[in-house]
């Protein structure tokens, strides 16, 4: 019987329309003047006014990067190198480790930063945007639990202290739009169906540091050869997901609620908020493994995690749901299962067996 994938928030399957895009790429180096050579940049051209269009930017406000954290890393140490140390860099407790990771390091540089509290849902307090804020950093979603932040009033607030605000978007804009007014948004493509790559969008007007020194490329804010299959790649993905954002979206939450009834059923604690997003259900059990739980998944034909794959390998609580104020054992036994664009409901209806034998059994042995 076929495997069931349901870890689309890890990393999406690479979709069709990428496959297609990638399928006559040309040769050349973008920088190159002979033919091979602007035909190369014809394609990195095209990828540019593919992904401004889906979303609604212009072509100059976009650089690719080769992936979603160096785009949060290009955005964070880019804007805060042009930044006052007086002020203070804010992100919250419960943001990808991509941000927190950029935001320790740039207090051990000598920035002021304050990681902020999340609430019991993980989500952001608009309110921490407070007066001396220079760059506040917040997700669009949060990858683990779904939880959709408040992400048009923090910019609203940011904008009134005369503060810069970065969207990390690379969770979420497969299933909800990124509001208008953001700085800076980094995007992932493997989260879209791209495989590969990321891009920073870059609003005009806002100046960055590179992090990468050499050649002039992607407008000065990162030297080197551009990467022509990735740049493809994303800005197709996250072109079909414009397109088809609130079609799947539909599909994607009739899943979810069928999944969220029967691990509720079965004794989990559904974590995340009620504004979330709609492929993305999230759960924990004080009394198993999240482990325990995903090897037996696996072994029954399910594909599932325990919460941002970028953690696997870790014996480490999710930072998420510690900062959300779960108990470390509960914490321990985290779930995430995320749907996509190819899932069916027979595999749906499959799935809610499998994990209702597997919770079943786990309880027995408990």
């Amino acid at each position: 019987m076929n495997r069931i994938f349901l870890d689309e928030a890890g990393g999406a399957p690479i979709l069709p329309e990428v496959v297609a895009a990638l399928g006559d790429l040309p040769d050349g180096n973008p920088s190159s003047p002979h033919a091979e050579g602007r035909a190369a940049r014809a394609a990195i051209d095209h990828a540019r006014d593919t992904a401004a269009h889906a979303m609604g930017a212009d072509r100059t406000e976009v650089t690719f990067t080769s992936s979603g954290t160096e785009a949060v890393n290009l955005a964070l140490f880019g804007a805060s190198r042009r930044l006052p140390r007086a002020g203070r860099i804010l992100t919250w407790a419960a943001e990808h480790q991509a941000v927190l990771g950029a935001a320790r390091r740039l207090q051990v540089e000598g920035h002021q930063v304050e990681i902020a509290p999340v609430d019991r849902a993980a989500r952001a307090d608009p309110e921490a945007v407070t007066a001396g804020v220079t760059l506040v950093s917040i997700g669009l979603a949060n990858n683990e639990v779904g939880t959709l932040q408040p992400v048009r009033e923090i910019i609203d607030r940011a904008h009134a202290q005369g503060a810069l605000v970065h969207v990390d978007a690379c969770a979420g804009p497969r299933w909800v739009p990124i509001p208008d007014g953001a700085d800076l948004v980094s995007i992932s493509g493997h989260k879209l169906g791209a495989g590969r790559g990321g891009m920073l969008y870059v609003r005009n007007g806002v100046r960055i540091d590179p992090v990468l020194f050499g050649g002039p490329q992607e407008w000065g804010r990162r030297a080197g050869h551009e990467d022509i299959a990735s740049a493809v790649a994303c800005a197709t993905a996250l072109a079909v997901c414009s397109r088809e954002r609130e079609r799947r979206g539909r599909a994607a939450a009739t899943h979810s609620a069928a999944l969220r009834d029967i691990l509720a059923g079965l004794g989990a604690e559904l974590t995340g908020g009620e504004q979330r997003l709609p492929n993305l259900t999230s759960c924990a059990f004080e009394d198993r493994k999240g482990e325990d739980l995903l090897l037996a998944l696996d072994l029954a034909g399910v594909a599932a995690s325990s919460g941002s794959a970028c953690a696997s390998g870790s014996l480490d609580p999710s930072h998420v749901l510690l900062a959300m104020g779960l108990s470390l054992d509960t914490a321990l036994g985290s779930l995430r299962l995320s749907t996509g664009y190819a899932t069916t409901d027979e595999e749906i209806a499959r799935a809610r067996d499998i994990l209702s034998a597997v919770l079943t059994r786990s309880a027995t042995r408990a």
